[in-house]
């Protein structure tokens, strides 16, 4: 098989045939020849991306890139070429069909002491089922965020927010940045938080209800508060938290009548 490596390497065929089949990418470019051309690809480099031998061979590598490939990973390339270095990104490229998959692309130069000279070479990895599992992930986790904060509308600019299960540092963190966004894209002038599906009420959540409370405030929102139980009363005064500073209500129905008569 003619691999059109122009390279004396120090290697067997048998190691170009395994080369060969290998399900990466390999290419080899020359950087001491105008726009470092590749001068040598196997064939798992030719399935991934559709070319033909006689398409790549003499070419800048760059004809992979399309509309969303990455800037900065290029010029992270760019930059680790023109020093010398290893270099490592993930970008989108594209096949010769036009179609775009993800590429885990490694690029070390290499010092031939025959030729005196240093030349790169890439290894190539199509990542695109990995990189879609983990945006249907991101997707799936972003879903179960929302659904474990849902901040639903009940009256012009009233929304209630019921915090049900257990509450940790995580979720409490989540509260605050749905809310603040929540507040400021939908212009919520009263948040009902109901607290009555709440497993438990531990110290950092009765602090962070005081945190939200002072919040909303500088955002311009009132804060209700609905389903305090004498538990919930009891375990604030033992941590010395003032529920009395909140309007506090015994169900959700109460506090939307009490908006209601105050509209």
């Amino acid at each position: 098989m003619d691999h059109h490596f122009p390279i004396d390497l120090p290697a067997t065929s048998i190691l170009l045939e395994a080369i060969d089949h290998t399900r990466v990418g390999v290419i080899v470019s020359d950087p001491e020849l105008e726009d470092n051309p590749i001068i040598y690809t196997n064939q798992g480099f030719l399935q991934m991306t559709g070319y033909s031998y006689e398409d790549i061979l003499g070419k800048n590598c760059r004809f992979l890139q399309g509309p969303e490939s990455s800037n900065t990973a290029v010029q992270k390339l760019r930059d680790a070429i023109a020093q010398k270095e290893s270099v490592s990104v993930q970008l989108v490229n594209y096949k010769k069909n036009g179609e775009k998959f993800w590429n885990e692309l490694h690029i070390d130069p290499v010092y031939s002491e025959e030729e005196e000279k240093y030349f790169f070479i890439g290894v190539q990895k199509d990542i695109t089922v990995q990189k879609n599992a983990e945006e249907s992930l991101r997707e799936h986790n972003k879903e179960i965020a929302l659904l474990s904060t849902p901040i639903v509308p009940v009256m012009d600019k009233v929304y209630v927010l019921p915090l049900i299960g257990n509450i940790n540092e995580d979720r409490i963190k989540l509260i605050f940045n749905n809310v603040t966004e929540a507040v400021y894209y939908s212009e919520i002038e009263t948040l009902i938080l109901d607290l009555s599906g709440l497993v438990r009420l531990d110290d950092e959540v009765i602090k962070s209800l005081f945190t939200l409370y002072d919040l909303l405030n500088l955002l311009g929102t009132e804060l209700l508060l609905t389903g305090v139980t004498p538990k919930i009363a009891v375990r604030s005064k033992e941590v010395h938290a003032d529920l009395n500073s909140f309007k506090a209500f015994k169900t959700v129905k109460d506090a939307i009548n009490y908006k209601q008569k105050k509209n």
